[in-house]
């Protein structure tokens, strides 16, 4: 299957040119003609992820993880839910992390991302993760006083080289031990986000998806563009890659991220396990008795 698109061209490199993200594009010309097309297409991503998931869960040797970050009303949840929606439910879990509770806040930041990474053999999905404590708590500092840091460094920014260096460590460290993991930036433009809060105003249905506080964060928009600069040139690695996927067009996105996960799964080479010799002899024997059962 192919897309006009590859999706090295919005991989971030962690060598040479550091990241722009004024260089980074929001949209892309359209790569389907018709939305019977894009059905077509997105279906036939799900299927190919289904296939190797299930080889990937019998399999039982490494998981995957997806990481998803974006600013408000960037599309995370729909493009998990399109993306993910032909997989086995039991071999796929999704996290959504907020604001930290008392006990997360009793134990470092990567303490409650740990608590829920996938076992071998499935997938997992973080939307939102422990990146939030070098986006959102580097736009808002005043949120490390919850946190009660034990040896906090004089400098705030210190703090936050510090934390983003642990994360490669991190993410090194899982890579290691048989977690893939990918991460995605859903780069949406500041007017289509304008556009996506208006819609959720005017539709009673999308009501409930508005928060004010949305609203207000977008006065913050140069900030959280400058963090998600940093965090993004500091933490693109061949172990665990950035992907700043253009966001305007939801539907783009959604294929974008199918066609970079069957890629990944496809790398990961999943195969259904072979049975030893001993227990293909035994198998014979059931087969033989179940075949001379009466009915």
């Amino acid at each position: 299957m192919k897309i006009s698109l590859n999706p090295k061209d919005f991989r971030i490199r962690g060598d040479g040119k550091p990241f722009r993200i004024d260089r980074a594009r929001t949209s892309v010309p359209a790569c389907y003609k018709s939305k019977k097309e894009y059905e077509k297409l997105i279906g036939e991503f799900r299927s190919e992820i289904h296939e190797l998931q299930e080889k990937m869960f019998a399999q039982d040797r490494c998981a995957l993880l997806l990481v998803f970050q974006a600013m408000d009303a960037a599309g995370k949840d729909s493009t998990i839910e399109h993306v993910m929606s032909g997989v086995n439910p039991q071999g796929v879990v999704v996290h959504s992390f907020k604001k930290p509770t008392e006990r997360e806040l009793d134990h470092d930041f990567l303490w409650r991302v740990t608590r829920k990474l996938p076992e071998r053999g499935r997938i997992g999905v973080f939307n939102r993760s422990h990146y939030e404590e070098v986006l959102v708590v580097r736009v808002h500092p005043e949120y490390l006083d919850a946190q009660r840091l034990p040896n906090r460094p004089q400098s705030v920014e210190e703090l936050f080289e510090q934390r983003l260096e642990s994360i490669v460590d991190y993410e090194r460290h899982l890579a290691r031990n048989g977690m893939c993991v990918v991460k995605f930036w859903l780069n949406v433009s500041r007017e289509e986000q304008r556009a996506r809060f208006l819609q959720r105003l005017n539709e009673p249905e999308k009501n409930w998806k508005f928060n004010a506080g949305d609203v207000r964060e977008r006065g913050h928009w140069d900030a959280y563009m400058e963090a998600y600069q940093e965090a993004l040139r500091a933490t693109s690695k061949p172990w665990a890659p950035w992907y700043a996927i253009p966001a305007d067009s939801k539907s783009f996105a959604r294929l974008e991220v199918a066609k970079i996960l069957v890629e990944t799964l496809e790398r990961l080479d999943p195969h259904y396990p072979a049975s030893p010799e001993d227990e293909r002899a035994r198998f014979a024997e059931m087969k033989a008795l179940l075949e001379t059962e009466a009915p």
